[in-house]
């Protein structure tokens, strides 16, 4: 006999997944195994000439280094102007491949030299420093990031928008508690710049809600 069905049962219902963010990655990084390993855990990549950083998610720009990578920057000084360009970012880091021992011996400098050198990218420069054992543990930590940084893209953060929308966008980024979804949701519903400057503000309160007083007593 077939097993009688509990019509009265309770089906637990699945939460739909959140789809992962794309993550955007430097072509000089077509070399590494890091984006491999990203498409084998599932996330989507898109290939770009960053000005900034190796790999961007969101609002969140990582500079990855391999201990000759960090070796050669120091030598010829880019190191400093790749930290300040990372700061471009609301978030960022660095992560360096190898340990610290390795660091240590690679560079001919005295150990305590490196550990100064260490301290100053972490609280002069402000970017997080985050060591891994190779490439794959480099996606692994990347992909951690990545599950909890949010979808949207700010165009305040980065160079490398071009299109004319993209340009509305930024301008409206750049007024107080107004982020990319947003500026989105505005230019979507009155499609110009001009039309939202001159828009009402029970108009603009749709989308803004309270925010849309600020946002008016700026524009005047």
């Amino acid at each position: 006999m077939k097993p009688l069905l509990n019509i009265f049962s309770k089906s637990k219902k699945t939460k739909p997944e959140t789809p992962l963010p794309k993550i955007i990655i430097d072509n000089r990084e077509r070399n590494s195994l890091v984006p491999s390993e990203l498409i084998s855990l599932g996330f989507q990549t898109e290939y770009k000439q960053l000005p900034v950083a190796d790999y961007l998610i969101g609002n969140t720009a990582i500079e990855r280094k391999t201990i000759s990578d960090l070796k050669s920057s120091i030598i010829s000084k880019r190191l400093i102007s790749q930290l300040i360009e990372l700061k471009q970012y609301p978030q960022n880091l660095l992560i360096i491949e190898g340990s610290q021992s390795e660091l240590y011996n690679s560079i001919t400098l005295h150990e305590n030299a490196v550990r100064g050198l260490l301290l100053s990218i972490s609280l002069d420069y402000k970017v997080p420093i985050v060591f891994s054992k190779n490439e794959k543990e480099t996606a692994l930590l990347i992909s951690v990031l990545a599950k909890r940084t949010k979808k949207e893209i700010s165009l305040r953060s980065s160079k490398l928008f071009k299109s004319k929308k993209e340009q509305q966008q930024f301008i409206l980024e750049g007024f107080p508690n107004i982020g990319p979804k947003t500026a989105q949701s505005l230019l979507k519903q009155f499609k110009s710049l001009e039309k939202i400057f001159s828009a009402p503000l029970e108009d603009l309160s749709s989308i803004l809600g309270s925010r849309a007083s600020q946002f008016k007593s700026l524009l005047d």
